[in-house]
């Protein structure tokens, strides 16, 4: 990799030592590495960087005869397009075109020594590279250049790059005399085990990436900083527009990537929005780009043009569904819409199916599985309970373990804290089974609670156009068989100047007036669960909290830091797809606030959530579980937990991959850190680790529940962690969102209309007895709201075609380092044997959570998949 605010030479070391007088070194720590070093040249440069590619093969060290004696040294460098390029251009031939003022360039390369001369300065040779070749079919520019190096020189030790050209590169490999491979993002030393000739290389490199908060960032740099979320709104465009900050004592969030822009002119304290695409390190901007369907291109493309073609095709943007059938007909006809001007509907095969005239084009969508296989699985009670355990959102639901429930508000604003869901209520819905102690003693009531995450907003979320809410409870029985029963539900609106507090609970019925109401009751949560999933279980929990892993990495960890290139696979694309999140879905009028409950106030929900229920040390799957009772601690048992519901699919793939994924972090922890004192002792580990937790975190930095990091245990909880979250936990929340919310009835993102029985006025209760079904199509999103949201979500489940999945292609480096290499194997074994297991799981009739007539097999944590919308694969990163 590259500096880029200046001309930075980029620091590579080889994947093996190269040998000496023919012999070969064995450090336990040479593998590969990648830093930077600033470099005293003024001369602005766009950023070079290079990335140890997956599928880069088995590299072998190989005798140099330039060690020994004067030589000269031939070098290829091969280099790929970038991320800026592919949002850039509409075909892989936009791509090529727009690097082709590149050739007749060139960068400087220099050898560096790990051995420093005799009066203690560094030893380096440096040449020109010059354009060979490119080619097409996998879009790989080649460089060549000769080195001549004196016969004294030694064991090489790195390479650095100065980038000449006006454009970022993207440096995959550096091959020299066709033996000794340097790949970027490589580790190699602890900070104790660096050759003094490369010690002050990783100090430079560790400073130069940091920011100081000060700034404005260009696109070309490469630089590393903390800011809060004071993006989001827009005051500049409208008033209406302005968003509080989120960050801070009064909002307390993750923080971002700093961008620096200029401050609004109305708005001091928000960031103004006309410096257009929002900045990210010019490292977080490279992909090994072989096809233009990669995922943030294609986001890019159905917000640019999807959605405002569906916008322009709609003049009723209040306008519901009259009949369900007009919802078929998305999938059967489609919706014609007015192309856009910018042709870029042509990169979307999947929606745009054509020309319907010379004056429109369809966009159809596919029908999802869960409705392919099952038309009415929506409508059904069982189906609304399976999907807690087995849906979009799995890791909503809890156990029931007091009685009465209680709020934690206060009572003076909102109302009495006791639920309306009494003894009685519970007992005749499981009379026959158990009492209500005989219940919760056996840990048999479950619950989906948004009581007191939603109630401080129904007032205010009421006041906004064709939108209502509710605080909410639903309570489930678990059935001898297994699987869970609908009990209760319970919707509350708080008291306001105008209206005592009013809540009403809802059972199954058997009456039509009261299966109706409990059809939109449910109508209702599901808008609560699915706003809570792609908020909290989705954006917060997994791309939001893990910026600020990204960045202490790169500000802290050298990039020859083992634990850096650990965790490197799982950050790919992260900032780079948040950055078009602020840019285009969480920001203040963006996709979230138009479709999803509560509109306008969606983000501080989303801070609440953070200050309220997020903690590092639930993060990790065995730990959630059980923070939701539903699991408790048992060593005797696989997992080292126990479930609550044995027949929890989220739960029991997720804890075969969780486990995996550790054991392969203990493997690796354990090889750069034998001894405990090595983790305490390890000081960029260690500032680390305190710069995720006081300034990443910074507003839970007093929080008791952060974990030390003082032994190796320590580090494997902490990175095992970070990389369940960015692979399992992820996946199993993003992958099946078109499968599940694709047929919006199934997952509504908003309800428009209050519940009929709330405060009726004579003529809305007679309107909703004559023809219930337009009371719950009413409820449901608008025309525009529900194809806005139905297109996103096929762009989010999508796999790129370059898509790198867990325990998949072992890292060159690692591949070079034989313990490493064969722990990999390992853990690439285990994911492997997964397939097989999960495949069984989903054939067993016992298994009724996840086997049954009409069911979509739970795949969303099988580890692999083809490119696409499948429901299933498990990516390294959060690169959707």
């Amino acid at each position: 990799m590259l500096k880029s605010q200046i001309s930075h030479p980029q620091l590579l070391i080889p994947t093996h030592k190269s040998f000496i007088n023919g012999d070969a070194t064995n450090h336990s720590s040479s593998s590969a590495y990648s830093i930077f070093r600033r470099s005293a040249s003024t001369k602005k440069s766009h950023a070079t960087r290079a990335r140890s590619t997956s599928n880069s093969g088995s590299i072998k060290a190989i005798s140099i005869p330039f060690l020994t004696k004067a030589t000269t040294v031939k070098c290829v460098i091969t280099i790929q397009p970038t991320i800026s390029s592919a949002l850039a251009g509409v075909s892989v031939g936009g791509i090529v075109d727009g690097v082709s003022d590149l050739l007749g360039r060139s960068f400087l390369l220099e050898l560096v020594s790990n051995n420093l001369d005799s009066k203690g300065n560094q030893k380096k040779v440096e040449a020109y590279a010059r354009y060979d070749a490119l080619d097409f079919d996998i879009n790989v520019y080649t460089y060549k250049c000769d080195f001549d190096v004196p016969e004294d020189f030694g064991e090489i030790g790195a390479v650095l790059v100065e980038n000449e050209y006006t454009k970022k590169m993207f440096f995959k490999t550096i091959v020299l005399n066709n033996g000794v491979t340097f790949t970027c993002e490589s580790w190699s030393y602890l900070p104790s085990e660096t050759p003094e000739a490369l010690k002050s290389l990783r100090e430079e490199d560790k400073e130069s990436l940091r920011g100081n908060g000060e700034g404005e960032r260009k696109s070309f740099e490469r630089i590393y900083d903390y800011d809060t979320y004071n993006d989001l709104g827009d005051p500049d465009k409208s008033l209406d527009l302005a968003r509080p900050v989120l960050g801070g004592e009064e909002h307390p969030y993750p923080r971002r990537c700093r961008t620096g822009r200029k401050m609004s002119s109305k708005d001091p304290l928000t960031e103004s929005r006309t410096a257009l695409p929002f900045y990210v390190p010019a490292d977080e901007d490279f992909s090994e780009i072989k096809t233009v369907t990669f995922g943030a291109r294609t986001l890019y493309s159905v917000v640019h043009g999807v959605v405002p073609s569906l916008d322009a095709s709609v003049t009723d943007k209040d306008k519901g569904f009259p009949l369900f059938t007009s919802i078929d007909l998305l999938y059967n006809e489609g919706v014609n819409v007015p192309p856009p001007d910018n042709g870029i509907l042509s990169a979307l095969p999947r929606l745009v199916k054509g020309a319907a005239d010379a004056a429109n084009t369809v966009i159809k969508f596919e029908t999802p599985e869960t409705i392919d296989r099952d038309t009415f699985s929506w409508f059904r009670d069982e189906e609304f309970c399976r999907q807690m355990l087995a849906g979009l959102n799995p890791c909503g639901i809890q156990l029931v373990t007091e009685w009465p429930l209680m709020s934690k508000l206060d009572p003076e604003i909102y109302g009495p804290a006791e639920s309306a869901i009494t003894r009685e209520i519970i007992e005749e819905e499981i009379k026959g089974f158990m009492t209500l102690e005989e219940a919760l003693a056996q840990k048999k009531l479950f619950m989906l609670d948004y009581h007191d995450l939603l109630l401080p907003y129904v007032n205010k979320t009421r006041d906004l156009k064709g939108i209502t809410l509710y605080g909410s409870r639903t309570l489930m029985f678990l059935t001898p068989a297994g699987t869970l029963r609908p009990l209760a539900i319970e919707l509350t609106r708080p008291p306001s100047d105008t209206k005592p507090q009013w809540k009403h609970v809802y059972t199954p019925s058997w009456d039509a007036t009261g299966a109706w109401l409990w059809k939109l009751a449910k109508a209702h949560v599901l808008a609560h669960d699915s706003t809570y999933h792609q908020l909290v279980s989705h954006w917060l929990r997994t791309h939001c909290v893990t910026e600020p892993y990204i960045i202490a990495t790169n500000r802290r960890l050298s990039q020859m830091h083992p634990i850096r290139r650990l965790l490197l696979p799982h950050f790919r694309y992260t900032m780079q797809i948040n950055s078009l999140a602020r840019l285009l879905l969480v920001n203040a009028m963006g996709i979230i606030e138009s479709t999803f409950t509560p509109g306008k106030y969606c983000m501080q929900l989303c801070s609440d959530a953070y200050d309220q229920l997020w903690r590092f040390d639930h993060e990790a799957l065995p730990a959630d579980l059980i923070s939701r009772g539903m699991a408790v601690e048992d060593p005797t048992a696989p997992h080292g937990v126990k479930l609550t519901i044995e027949d929890y699919p989220f739960a029991n793939d997720g804890l075969l991959i969780f486990d995996a994924i550790k054991q392969w972090a203990t493997s690796y922890v354990n090889h750069y850190y034998p001894q405990a004192n090595l983790v305490e002792s390890d000081d960029e580990l260690q500032s680390w680790w305190n710069e995720i937790r006081t300034v990443g975190h910074g507003d839970k930095k007093d929080e008791p529940w952060w974990p030390q990091l003082k032994t190796q245990d320590d580090l494997i909880g902490i990175v095992s962690t970070i990389i369940w979250v960015t692979s399992g936990h992820h996946s199993a929340v993003n992958f099946g969102q078109y499968d599940f919310g694709g047929y919006f009835p199934n997952r509504p993102t908003i309800a428009r209309t209050k519940m009929p029985n709330e405060d009726p006025i004579d003529e809305e209760w007679q309107s909703f007895i004559r023809r219930p079904e337009d009371a719950l199509l009413k409820c449901f999103p608008s025309q525009i709201q529900a194809t806005k949201v139905m297109a996103i979500l096929d762009v989010l489940s999508s796999h790129s075609p370059d898509e790198e999945y867990v325990g998949g292609n072992i890292e060159a480096a690692w591949e070079a380092e034989p313990a490493i290499k064969i722990a990999f194997e390992e853990f690439r074994g285990r994911l492997n044997e997964l397939e097989a297991i999960i495949d069984s799981r989903n054939n067993d009739p016992n298994l009724k959570n996840r086997s049954g007539a009409g069911l979509v097999p739970y795949q969303l944590l099988k580890p692999y998949s083809e490119t696409g919308v499948t429901g299933r694969g498990v990516p390294n990163s959060i690169s959707i």
